[in-house]
């Protein structure tokens, strides 16, 4: 008899429907041959270094660094009964396989192996590697398990960072805290981003603003203006030179051709969230994973932008193909050679027969955005005409630039995220050697700006 361990319950539950272990007990599903239970997060944590010596009950920078020279676990008391469920099933002699069916990723991988070791168990170990939880996604996953062997450097890695938190937080955190004190919490990623924070809110407050003026000439449908002018009486003198009329000196103009973005991976999902709904990062993570257990979207953890090569056939199918797309876009998209531990994220092609109406708006909303990524990212370009209108004076450029949409391309799956403000002017049609009428003159008093306080759109792009 095999078990299945899953991350979630509601993982499970999907798992044992598929597998055929329809029967509900204590703890798991039973049926066909198969256990079926869950973890709850992570069920097992590094110790407290008290676990290692009472004296380090009391923080003493004497006792600093406190480096094991073997790490210890211990399980989580929040969760002590589920993993007692867990090692009972394990060490069953019922059970001759245990199969990780953790998320596919490191921190599944983790969880999955600690509950394992805690246990003590030594049943043979194989692995259930799927990127959707959609029903022939686990068949096909079950089919093709993986010896479990095979990601002990997935476990390392896990293990790696973890150890890098503890030794980071459990050191210095003690060692600020004595030096000053007061209780200091530090650690490996909060406390750099602290120091960003703090260095950004000093260059705010310190910040001395410069004034500066542009020229600017109002013409029929557009304006020309100069670039910066530091001194009042130029900008003075120049306007009171320029007469009635100017003439257009050089008009630029240009094809702009703009290839679609790929489809994304979680970073970009997380940064985009952001910047069209105001979700958090988290928010953004927990939306997705409610999307991926309820079968409509790739698993969401991954950091590839592409999709594997042997997808090419049913994702055109039945996806991409309800649509025109650009053909040369397959070879770039798709391309294994760029996927990691999982491909990008994209809606199943069962999505596509469900009711999405009945989603929450927060996940409707990612769905939505992923879906639009995706036949966006195999879309024609987006092909615009720029154009430039450039008059001198008195050594003095006055420019106006502009664009007219030639080819919407993908844009077209993007148009509702598109902020309208950011829209370019469309310039009228002038010449060099046209002489236009000035309709105003103005000069317009400018400051240069702080920099802006961070934002999770802006730390992405740090």
């Amino acid at each position: 008899m095999e078990l299945v361990i899953a991350e979630k319950p509601s993982v499970a539950l999907s798992i044992a429907k598929v597998i055929g272990a329809k029967n509900k007990k204590d703890g798991y599903y039973g049926g066909n041959g198969y256990k079926v239970s869950w973890c709850v997060g992570h069920l097992i944590q590094m110790a407290n270094p008290n676990a290692y010596d009472e004296k380090y009950a009391k923080w003493k920078i004497d006792d600093l660094p406190i480096i094991p020279s073997e790490y210890q676990y211990e399980v989580a008391k929040a969760t002590k009964k589920q993993f007692n469920t867990l090692k009972k099933l394990m060490n069953d002699k019922e059970i001759d396989t245990v199969i990780n069916a953790c998320d596919a990723g490191r921190e599944g991988e983790a969880i999955f192996r600690l509950v394992y070791l805690q246990a003590s168990c030594k049943k043979k170990m194989k692995r259930l590697w799927i990127s959707s939880m959609e029903d022939s996604a686990i068949k096909e996953g079950f089919d093709n398990l993986k010896d479990g062997n095979v990601y002990d450097n997935l476990f390392e890695s896990a293990q790696a960072r973890a150890i890098a938190d503890w030794l980071v937080g459990m050191n210095i955190s003690r060692l600020y805290s004595c030096l000053y004190k007061q209780n200091y919490s530090v650690g490996r990623v909060q406390t750099p981003t602290l120091a960003m924070i703090v260095k950004r809110d000093d260059e705010i407050t310190n910040f001395k603003k410069d004034k500066y003026y542009t020229v600017e000439l109002s013409m029929n449908g557009f304006i020309l203006s100069t670039e910066r002018i530091d001194d009042e009486v130029a900008a003075e003198q120049l306007i009171n030179l320029v007469g009635e009329k100017i003439e257009i000196t050089n008009v630029i103009q240009k094809e702009k051709v703009t290839k679609p973005d790929l489809p994304f991976d979680l970073t970009t999902l997380q940064r985009e969230c952001n910047k069209y709904f105001g979700y958090s990062a988290k928010q953004t993570l927990d939306y997705a994973q409610s999307l991926y257990e309820k079968k409509l979207i790739t698993y969401p953890r991954t950091d590839s932008r592409c999709l594997t090569e042997d997808m090419i056939t049913s994702t055109i199918n039945n996806i991409l193909g309800k649509n025109d797309f650009d053909t040369r876009r397959i070879k770039t998209v798709f391309n294994s050679k760029k996927v990691t531990d999982h491909h990008a994220i994209i809606p199943t092609i069962s999505s596509l027969k469900e009711d999405v109406s009945e989603l929450p708006l927060s996940e409707a909303n990612v769905y939505f955005l992923i879906s639009d990524k995706f036949h966006a990212s195999v879309g024609y370009p987006l092909v615009e005409n720029t154009t430039k209108i450039v008059a001198e004076f008195d050594d003095f450029e006055f420019t106006s630039t502009g664009k007219v949409i030639k080819d919407e391309g993908f844009t077209k799956y993007l148009k509702e995220y598109k902020s309208k403000k950011n829209e370019d002017l469309e310039l009228p049609d002038v010449s060099i050697g046209d002489v236009i009428t000035i309709e105003n003159k103005e000069i317009k008093e400018k400051y240069t700006q702080p920099p802006k306080h961070f934002t999770e759109v802006i730390f992405y792009e740090v």
